[in-house]
């Protein structure tokens, strides 16, 4: 990998491009074993699972993860409106503060009115991006598949658009691949795939359309082997990232040989020259 290719998002350098959710893990061991193997710098908790009030050590997902290895993205999961979005959102620069990341203004947004599919509310989710960017924070907006809504959170300033793969905790991989193409080829900001995503080969396919980085929680933390499934992940987006850099060959509708015609004529010579 180019020493040089870093995963930028709001000034900030990372090197990992594999981002790791908190939930669905058997266990607090599980999860904590699989942000160490998975190598990643980023992960994302929601923040209306705490209490700001009372960071004791009952409050056992913060406090047994080392915040000095690890940059903490709040998530607004939950939150139903804009409103709520944003009101979480400050709880949760409160809780970077909390861990001693006094400079993080990092918040993954996310506004869900539908209780059915999960889907992410395109309208509520721009009017929270336009409020929180003018308050200082790095916004990164989960959002639909949608070219021109992707343009519009880019607009008033979002530092990153996570489009989703599927619906989340679905596993069904890259649904939508066309526009995810067209985000990320319009966009000047990193574009990060955000849910379903359910194997490695996903992991990497998201990686080799361009993508620069993706954010896997339910496929490492419901594998039959979390820690294994973590080294996995690892491996794919590094593998799919490198794959990009490299430049696939023009796919073509006909055979193509591999070997050159040149200095075939010894085909033929007769037995008795050979």
């Amino acid at each position: 990998m180019p020493e040089k290719d870093k995963l930028i998002i709001g000034g900030k350098v990372f090197s990992s491009r594999l981002i790791i959710g908190t939930g669905k893990y058997k266990n607090l061991r599980d999860m904590v074993g699989c942000l160490k193997t998975s190598e990643s710098e980023i992960v994302t908790v929601a923040v209306r699972r705490f209490n700001l009030l009372n960071m004791s050590k009952e409050n056992n997902l913060i406090t047994s993860i080392d915040w000095k290895n690890f940059w903490l993205l709040p998530n607004t999961a939950g939150a139903k409106t804009t409103e709520e979005a944003i009101r979480l959102a400050f709880l949760g620069r409160e809780l970077s503060k909390r861990i001693g990341q006094e400079e993080n203004n990092f918040v993954k947004l996310e506004v869900i009115s539908d209780p059915k599919y999960l889907f992410p509310d395109p309208i509520g989710t721009l009017k929270a991006a336009e409020f929180l960017v003018k308050k200082g924070f790095i916004v990164l907006p989960y959002t639909n598949t949608d070219p021109m809504l992707a343009k519009h959170l880019e607009d008033v300033g979002c530092s990153t658009i996570m489009p989703l793969g599927s619906p989340i905790g679905s596993g069904q991989g890259i649904q939508n691949i066309n526009n995810i193409q067209i985000i990320i080829e319009n966009s000047k900001i990193p574009v990060i795939i955000d849910a379903g995503i359910g194997s490695p080969s996903e992991a990497s396919l998201a990686m080799e359309l361009g993508a620069q980085a993706v954010l896997i929680n339910t496929a490492i933390a419901q594998a039959k082997n979390s820690i294994f499934m973590a080294k996995a992940m690892k491996l794919a987006v590094q593998a799919g990232r490198q794959a990009y850099l490299a430049g696939r060959i023009v796919p073509y509708k006909f055979a193509q040989s591999s070997s050159p015609l040149k200095g075939s004529d010894f085909l033929n010579l007769s037995k008795k020259e050979v």
